[in-house]
């Protein structure tokens, strides 16, 4: 009988354990297929929202430039001439106008917390700082401008550079990803090439006088340098791809506007870091690349991954400089 009794409490034990195994299924499979409706309606609009976001912009983008080819009587080089010169001329200017602001006064003072290099540039000499803006509008003036007549004869003979049709935004990603590996191959060798010991004193030691770089200084240069390792890494791109005169300008605007953040000497919330490139300056033989690819291929990066600006080198999304949350090691402790 007690035998009897002990089978009959183990089966209801295992029946309840049945049922609490069978209505945890029943719940999971509730909740996974919720989630999984929820996920799916909420991929649903989004992808329907950027849809519609991007119908809209595409038709606002291409009815401004529509107006804006006719305001100019569809002159080829005008336009051409603005959208290569005179728009990526403004975007590096504004934005190196204000880092100057900062380099100069120290102010504000939350933008001086997020200094790279402590204790440089605080304040930035003014005579250094004369000294780089008059090079960097020789270069670009003298050099630069003068090398978009040849760049304006080869876009005009691909034929579609100023189509009355702008490009789609998946193709200009497209050429964006072909431009950036481009620059990547050609900046990456031709700046190694200028640091060989019979081209770096007469050519590259000059962009080199600044150990802790400041934006303006991305086209502080010899004019042999910033002909091959600054201004053709940049324009080879837009000419093999052909491209529209608005992607054009979109990537020389953004290649000035990113270079200037590498030697901006600040590591801003948000922004690109700059630890990589200044990184190069602070120790000339390491970081040669933009992206760091071939600096990883070719080995040229392996002191700069012991180092703590490594460990610095990535987007900031916090208020707290990386200076203080990952600070260098005291050299006693070394």
């Amino acid at each position: 009988c007690q035998c009897r009794t002990q089978q009959h409490m183990l089966t209801l034990v295992a029946c309840s354990q049945e049922e609490k195994l069978w209505h945890a299924m029943k719940l999971s499979a509730g909740v996974l297929g919720t989630a999984l409706l929820i996920v799916t309606a909420l991929v649903n609009s989004v992808s329907w929202y950027v849809h519609s976001i991007w119908d809209i912009l595409g038709h606002f983008w291409q009815t401004t430039w529509l107006k804006f080819y006719c305001l100019f009587g569809g002159k080829e080089s005008t336009i051409f001439l603005l959208g290569a010169a005179l728009v990526p001329g403004l975007a590096f200017w504004c934005f190196n106008g204000i880092l100057m602001v900062a380099d100069v006064t120290g102010k504000p003072t939350f933008i001086t917390r997020y200094r790279i290099q402590l204790g440089k540039n605080d304040p930035v000499d003014t005579k250094k700082l004369r000294q780089a803006i008059y090079t960097a509008l020789c270069n670009q003036f003298f050099i630069s401008f003068p090398m978009l007549v040849p760049m304006f004869y080869i876009m005009k003979w691909w034929g579609n550079t100023f189509s009355k049709e702008l490009p789609t935004f998946r193709w200009f990603l497209v050429e964006l990803i072909v431009f950036t590996l481009i620059e990547e191959i050609l900046f990456y060798y031709t700046h190694r090439l200028v640091h060989h010991p019979l081209l770096y004193k007469h050519i590259h030691k000059k962009h080199h006088e600044w150990t802790a770089p400041i934006g303006v200084v991305s086209i502080y240069a010899h004019p042999v340098e910033h002909i091959f390792s600054n201004t053709l890494p940049v324009m080879t791109g837009p000419m093999v791809m052909g491209s529209h005169i608005v992607s054009i300008a979109a990537w020389f605007s953004l290649a000035l506007v990113t270079t200037s953040i590498s030697h901006c000497g600040y590591h801003l919330p948000l922004l690109p870091s700059p630890e990589f490139h200044d990184f190069h300056h602070l120790k000339f033989n390491q970081c040669y690349g933009v992206l760091g690819v071939l600096d990883y291929l070719h080995g040229t990066d392996t002191v700069f991954r012991q180092s703590k600006a490594y460990e610095r080198h990535r987007v900031l999304l916090s208020l707290t400089p990386l200076s203080e949350s990952i600070p260098e090691v005291p050299k006693k402790a070394e």
